[in-house]
């Protein structure tokens, strides 16, 4: 089995030396439908490429603009059903997983096993989050919804391993990110902005005013953290025109933004607060515009001049068109989706819609490299895999670098092919395909209990051994060269015809072709 194994590998990689960059510009209709699927969401399945040539590409994008109007799989609504953390707010989160606080505990404080029996309970949260994040990218029919999600929360990453916000990244997500992803960015941006991940992520919950009457314990003075990240990643861009001065000036408009600690205690809800009393009362400038000291209403002002800055506006395009178009997008589309942003008070579904109906995109087949999670969702699509383990798929994004929720930097995960194409990470998806190819990954049974954990949550995720099942079931290569053939190449399609009948799926999902977009 090593040998076949090492055969695999050897076919793989002299595929990925041989085969082009790039699918054909005078690719089919089939082609068409492929590519659309593989960039507006995550990849092909059957029912979808038959759904797409049953209505036309044109309807599609429309409908997938739309989402509301979608019904889901009620198989992916029971499933969906069953994580109960999601159905909780920031409060009910902190009061239920959260540390344990005397005031909690009738004044005592807990011992060193009730909180680590705490810390490892709060486990299911993530592992809850995750398992709904990946159970929509796969199953849902709102595919551009998803896609949508995964691009806004890298936009806005909050890392999971950072104090308080293993409670929170899955409310992030499912409050802040996922009702506005197709909708206005000024709500989007306001929503992440209040939210208790991001005020804790980037210490904006710290932000107070020095000399204020709301001086205490750790909220001793300004910080910076926030107003630099809200104008550097969420808005206008490194470029975008600001200064030292207009960081210092956002911290001092945006002091007092936290959340209400006694919320949280007593598992009440709003969570988010404005304390006036920690807030810089004085006027200030800011962008060259001067604010009136009016309280919590100064940060709303500033975050609406945020949102509809055009340095904004050409930031978030660039950007868009990396994700879906090319790593190096052209500037001709790059100003007419930050006009079409200005036009419309930025309105992400209309921009959304003029680059989806570009001829940069049409034409753009194959110039994007999958990043593990893209390629691992896509193969489990492709597949027509019944996941109710998701946790073999999560380990495999993690080797490939990309723990979900468990990015670290406030700049969250790149997209481009630099970021993910290397030898070392090659070689870990041609394992991958190998192993799912074979029917060794354990999908479909249930997932194992979580493991236990240490004295704080962990940094990063903890990966769970794949143990294979007790009878393996290879997939059939069949529905794969069906679905898949039309955007392989002439190298590929040889080389899987001529290959063992263990073998062909795996090649199939380990080629070059099946890991661009």
């Amino acid at each position: 089995m090593p040998t076949r194994r090492f055969k695999l590998l050897v076919v793989l990689l002299g595929l990925a030396l041989a085969a082009p960059a790039a699918v054909r510009a005078d690719a089919p209709s089939d082609r068409q439908v492929l590519h659309l699927l593989n960039r507006i969401g995550f990849g092909p399945s059957a029912a979808d490429v038959a759904h797409v040539k049953q209505v036309g590409i044109d309807r599609y994008i429309d409908e997938q603009l739309h989402p509301e109007s979608i019904a889901e799989p009620p198989e992916l609504t029971a499933r969906l059903a069953t994580l109960d953390t999601l159905k909780l707010d920031p409060a009910q989160l902190f009061a239920q997983y959260g540390p344990i606080l005397p005031v909690m505990n009738g004044g005592a404080k807990p011992t060193p096993e009730e909180a680590k029996a705490r810390r490892q309970r709060a486990q299911v949260i993530v592992r809850e989050a995750q398992e709904g994040r990946l159970w929509r990218a796969l199953y849902s029919r709102r595919q551009l919804q998803e896609a949508m999600v995964d691009f806004w929360y890298n936009h806005f990453n909050v890392f999971a391993g950072k104090g308080l916000d293993h409670l929170w990244v899955g409310n992030f997500e499912a409050t802040a990110i996922r009702p506005h992803a197709l909708g206005h960015f000024r709500d989007l941006l306001l929503a992440t902005a209040r939210h208790p991940a991001m005020l804790f992520y980037l210490d904006n919950q710290l932000n107070t005013a020095p000399g204020s009457p709301g001086v205490r314990g750790n909220l001793t003075g300004l910080n910076e953290n926030y107003a630099r990240e809200i104008m550097e990643l969420h808005t206008l861009g490194v470029d975008g025109g600001y200064t030292q001065a207009d960081v210092e000036s956002l911290a001092r408009i945006l002091t007092g933004w936290g959340f209400d600690r006694r919320a949280l205690r007593d598992g009440n809800v709003p969570v988010f607060a404005f304390e006036a009393t920690r807030h810089d009362t004085a006027e200030k400038t800011f962008l060259g515009r001067t604010i009136q000291p009016t309280g919590e209403s100064e940060g709303i002002e500033a975050i609406g001049m945020l949102a509809s800055s055009p340095a904004t506006a050409h930031h978030i395009a660039i950007e868009l068109a990396q994700y879906f178009v090319a790593d190096k997008p052209a500037p001709a589309l790059v100003d007419r989706l930050a006009q079409r942003f200005r036009e419309t008070d930025g309105d992400i579904a209309a921009v959304m819609k003029t680059l989806l109906t570009s001829r940069d995109f049409r034409d753009s087949a194959g110039q994007k490299y999958k990043t593990p999670y893209q390629y691992v969702l896509s193969a489990a699509r492709a597949a027509g895999a019944e996941v109710n383990n998701p946790r073999p798929l999560l380990n495999t994004m993690a080797r490939l670098g990309m723990p979900l929720y468990y990015c670290q930097t406030p700049d969250g995960y790149k997209n481009t092919e630099d970021s993910w194409l290397s030898p070392d990470a090659t070689t870990l998806r041609i394992g991958f395909a190998t192993g799912f190819g074979r029917g060794t990954l354990p999908l479909k049974a249930p997932p194992p209990p979580d493991q236990a954990a240490g004295e704080t949550p962990p940094p990063q995720p903890q990966l769970v051994a794949d143990q294979p099942p007790a009878k393996p079931q290879p997939l059939d290569p069949a529905p794969l060269m069906a679905l898949l053939g039309s955007t392989l190449s002439d190298n590929t399609r040889a080389t899987v015809a001529q290959a063992e009948p263990s073998l062909k799926a795996a090649l199939v999902l380990g080629s070059p072709d099946f890991m661009r977009r």
